[in-house]
């Protein structure tokens, strides 16, 4: 008996099938079977089935002799099942990797649930994944196992059923089956979440929800559609044959009204013709299972009311009118968006006609965030070397907080912005100078990389000319640049390769990384409290580039390592949430401000080449390479260097492997060390913790700035003061000398 059923059901998905198929068969839970099953498909979906069907034996193909509909297909698949737990999955539809081990993890943990509800991401043709907005009812909060009471929050999800993983043993008490027609999940779900005697929650991403333009049910036009109420039917009969769930209609009937108003709202569902007709359908329908009492937003009401009374020349009108209101609001904000800008343009011009001031200084980093980065420690330094300068940094209002006590706080696009870059004499920025801005005569621009340029960019990458769009902004604002920051030769060969000028290169150091060296043990421990890292754990930063085809689960990482480790889980800032939801393993730090924070709070950094690498380098941190041999092939061609022939520490090619490592102590051990000091010596060989210093000297002092002289491999000798009690400890080994290799462990 295996442990899961996955039942498939596939019909005209076969440009999809392979991939869905392929999704669980390699899976790293292998106990299970696949019942995939083909609806008397047009296409090659039975081919399909039948090559996987014959190439592994935990494949049961099924043939249904006529188009039964999605229902009857998983029933003929339910029939089938001999596994424990029935999995259900669309044919157009993937598991994420490690989605069973997982399931098989947590229904252990909760005593074996009827129902175990997990997560979904929704992914696009442009490769972009959106988790569920609802995952917040998932959280792993409170006793589990659970009823439906306890959580009734959980009926907000998705009403499907390829979200949850259900006992066969309860199924079959229940006797519940899939009806025929659209919209089968409901009449299904509901029931199932009402009678489940035990539910459970899994707060991860299983499922990758594919979003089609066509060709799936709910973007095809049809009169099919009003089988919907026949569903809705079949939920309200279930309920009164069962007087002791007769507290769920009102719930349900708020739902009805909820999806009632989603079919009739989506103009490509109903034929135009067939619409007044579903809304006096829907009033009937209404009357038939009317149960008030569940409160309601005033705007849900009001389309609720529309529906129930089947106003359909009404709720026309309101759309119209609307419609009418939206697009008179918009002309309106963008008129009013004209007039301020053509305001601050001839306020600007206004600006440029009075003296410049030496003694002030522009600050701003990448999308105007808080006070950080490079731009962050010039500016600090700044005010400690020339105190008589006044600086100011731009930021939008939410980081206003981060700016030190001292220095101006100014909002983006205001008045006093522009004042500033007007009449400035040191703008300094890690990106873009500001679109419109007029480099006047005596004003001095710095600009700071953004980070040491792993891949090659603009005219840099030969065969790929698409990538050159991307960079041609940074080549016009190269014309405005007096300085560039540099942290190595690599990053000022490359850097002037991409972007030609006439600004002259300060290859200096890093000057976000000159707090490594000034911060205390004390500081660190309050870093690692802030964010909830525990006295005495390992805090392992996860920092992944790829998150499309993410290849480690950081919640199953934490449950392997042990109650000693905690996982930071950081994504780009591009991704827009975090990588998975966080528990009281895994820490998402996603939306944290300061990336230079999250490198002295933790103890390690896992990557598949994140440029955090070269931070945490100049911490001289343990680093851990994780990539497979698919993603080191496209990095050895599209990066400037091979990071897997030049690692800054040990590599990992799989979860299970990454795993080994931080077990058996390799991720610290001594080749792990040898090799971060080789990397060391070819990007961080000035990160002494004076790098911005040497850059105010240069530009505002004009002194020649005296480069640290490196020992004989090639680095600073002096160590790092940021890890507290290790660096101490370090400093008091008998006879260390400068620039010697020094292994620190906590394991014999």
């Amino acid at each position: 008996m295996p442990r899961f059923s996955v039942i498939v059901p596939a019909y005209q998905v076969q440009a999809y099938l392979h991939e869905c198929l392929e999704s669980v068969l390699s899976q790293s839970y292998p106990d299970l079977e696949l019942i995939a099953v083909d609806d008397c498909s047009p296409d090659d979906c039975g081919a399909v089935i039948d090559a996987f069907a014959a190439r592994d034996p935990r494949v049961r193909a099924v043939h249904l002799p006529e188009n039964a509909g999605l229902g009857p297909a998983r029933n003929a698949g339910m029939d089938r099942a001999t596994g424990d737990y029935l999995v259900f999955l669309d044919g157009d539809d993937t598991l994420t990797p490690d989605a069973l081990l997982a399931l098989a993890d947590r229904l252990k943990e909760t005593d074996e649930p009827d129902v175990l509800v997990y997560d979904y991401a929704r992914t696009y043709g442009s490769g972009e994944t959106v988790r569920n907005r609802a995952a917040a009812e998932l959280a792993e909060r409170g006793p589990a196992p659970f009823r439906l009471a306890d959580r009734p929050g959980l009926l907000n999800l998705l009403m499907v059923a390829w979200n949850k993983a259900y006992r066969r043993e309860f199924v079959r008490a229940t006797g519940l089956t899939f009806p025929p027609g659209y919209y089968e999940d409901t009449p299904w779900t509901y029931p199932v979440l009402m009678t489940a005697g035990s539910i459970a929650t899994l707060d991860r991403v299983c499922v990758h929800y594919r979003q089609r333009r066509t060709g799936g049910i709910l973007r095809t036009t049809s009169i099919r559609h009003f089988e919907v109420f026949d569903q809705y039917d079949r939920v309200f009969a279930f309920l009164d044959e069962r007087p002791e769930l007769a507290r769920w209609r009102p719930v349900l009937f708020r739902r009805m009204l909820d999806h009632l108003v989603t079919v009739y709202g989506r103009p490509e569902r109903l034929p135009h013709d067939a619409r007044a007709a579903f809304l006096r359908r829907a009033r009937a329908h209404c009357r038939r299972h009317r149960a008030p009492g569940t409160p309601v937003p005033v705007r849900v009401r009001v389309h609720h009311t529309l529906v129930r009374l089947g106003l359909h020349r009404t709720y026309r009108a309101l759309r119209l009118a609307a419609a009418a209101h939206r697009a008179t609001a918009r002309l309106a904000r963008g008129l009013l968006r004209a007039l301020r800008r053509a305001a601050l343009r001839a306020h600007y011009r206004l600006q440029r006609l009075l003296p410049l001031r030496t003694d002030r200084a522009v600050f701003t980093a990448h999308g105007h965030r808080g006070h950080g980065g490079d731009p962050g420690a010039l500016e600090s330094a700044l005010r400690a070397t020339v105190p008589w300068m006044r600086t100011a940094w731009v930021a939008r209002p939410e980081h206003h907080h981060t700016v030190p006590p001292g220095t101006r706080r100014l909002t983006p696009g205001t008045a006093a912005h522009w004042s500033a870059l007007a009449r400035s004499a040191y703008l300094v920025t890690d990106t873009d100078v500001e679109p419109g801005l007029v480099k006047r005569r005596g004003q001095v621009v710095v600009r700071t990389q953004s980070g040491t340029p792993l891949g090659h960019t603009g005219p840099g990458l030969p065969g790929h000319p698409a990538r050159d769009t991307g960079a041609a902004p940074l080549r016009d604002g190269a014309a405005r640049w007096d300085y560039v920051v540099s942290a190595d030769r690599h990053s000022t060969l490359a850097w002037e390769r991409a972007h030609p000028g006439r600004y002259t290169t300060l290859e200096y150091g890093r000057p976000r990384t000159d707090r490594f060296r000034t911060a205390t043990g004390a500081e660190v421990a309050a870093l690692r409290a802030s964010l909830g890292v525990p006295e005495g754990s390992v805090a392992v930063l996860y920092a992944p580039v790829h998150r499309g085809h993410r290849l480690l689960d950081p919640e199953r990482v934490a449950r392997r390592l042990g109650p000693r480790f905690v996982v930071l889980a950081l994504a780009r800032p591009s991704h827009g949430g975090p990588l998975e939801a966080a528990s009281d393993r895994v820490v998402d730090v996603t939306g944290h401000p300061d990336t230079t924070a999250l490198c002295l709070a933790s103890d390690a950094l896992v990557t598949d080449c994140s440029p955090l690498v070269f931070d945490c380098a100049a911490l001289d941190r343990p680093i851990v390479l994780h990539t497979d041999d698919r993603q080191a092939c496209e990095a050895a061609r599209c990066l400037s260097f091979d990071p897997c022939a030049f690692p800054p520490g040990a590599v990992a090619h799989s979860e299970d492997e990454l795993i080994g490592l931080f077990t058996d102590g390799a991720w610290c051990g001594t080749r792990s060390a040898a090799l971060r000091a080789r990397f060391r010596a070819r990007f961080c060989p000035y990160d002494d913790g004076r790098a911005a210093e040497r850059v105010v000297r240069r530009v505002v002092l004009g002194e020649d700035a005296a480069l640290p002289p490196l020992g004989p491999d090639g680095l600073v000798p002096e160590l790092p003061e940021a890890g507290g009690a290790a660096a101490r400890a370090l400093a008091a080994v008998p006879g260390r000398q400068p620039g010697a290799l020094v292994t620190v462990t906590d394991r014999p």
